[in-house]
């Protein structure tokens, strides 16, 4: 277990709202921005909504709806891919390491959070200092397509580990993306990032996989005494 893991939740709000307005600092008047999915990414959000406020003209491409509910609350304005190339993506992560590589997927946007960094010039993760490992190992995140249940769950196996259907309270049946696919969780008992990113790539029937290996172009971590910037 991480030794920060165990930190209070205020404190950790705390450190997230530091994460978050630390990246949002980073954008500049007439940047159009990434906007991530989660708990510490929303910070990043409202802390643009305040400086647009002010009079920063900036424009967001959300990666999911719970994003673009909270910038459109926050009076960002919006665009799509397909007006704009994002100049740098604020987004966070479930877990990062010293190479900066990250899972993410907890909130089932990593589909559209992968595609909108890769389409960044500068890719800027939030996270707070919870989520740091020596080594990755979180379950992985896996969108699927809902046909392709049966052969994905053989792949996953083969390569060591064991698929789960992720399940919500609220609703009846596995959680479905944005995009209208199936949500698993692939765990292993160790793995490493970069091997265990091609094969899942490799694996017919995965729209996108949890790991963004070689992704982030800088991690600003919140900490009970500030913000610490990896790159």
């Amino acid at each position: 277990m991480n030794p920060k893991d165990d930190a209070g939740g205020d404190d950790r709000e705390e450190m997230k709202r530091r994460a978050g307005e630390s990246a949002a600092a980073l954008v500049d008047d007439g940047d159009t921005v990434g906007l991530g999915t989660g708990s510490t990414a929303a910070y990043a959000i409202r802390a643009l909504g305040e400086r647009v406020d002010a009079g920063l003209g900036i424009r967001g491409v959300p990666t999911s709806h719970g994003a673009r509910r909270l910038a459109v609350e926050e009076g960002v304005p919006l665009v799509s891919l397909d007006e704009a190339t994002p100049d740098v993506a604020i987004d966070g992560a479930d877990a990062f390491d010293g190479a900066l590589n990250l899972v993410k997927g907890g909130g089932a946007a990593h589909a559209r959070e992968k595609v909108v960094a890769s389409a960044s010039d500068r890719v800027v993760i939030v996270a707070d200092e919870t989520k740091r490992r020596d080594e990755l190992d979180l379950p992985v995140p896996l969108e699927i397509l809902d046909f392709a249940v049966a052969h994905v769950r053989e792949r996953v196996e083969s390569l060591g580990g064991e698929l789960a259907l992720r399940e919500s309270g609220g609703k009846d049946g596995p959680v479905v993306s944005d995009n209208g696919n199936i949500v698993a969780d692939a765990a292993f008992t160790e793995y490493d990032a970069t091997s265990l990113a091609e094969a899942l790539d490799g694996t017919t029937g995965v729209v996108e996989h949890g790991l963004f290996v070689d992704t982030a172009d800088e991690v600003h971590v919140g900490r009970g005494d500030g913000v610490e910037v990896l790159r």
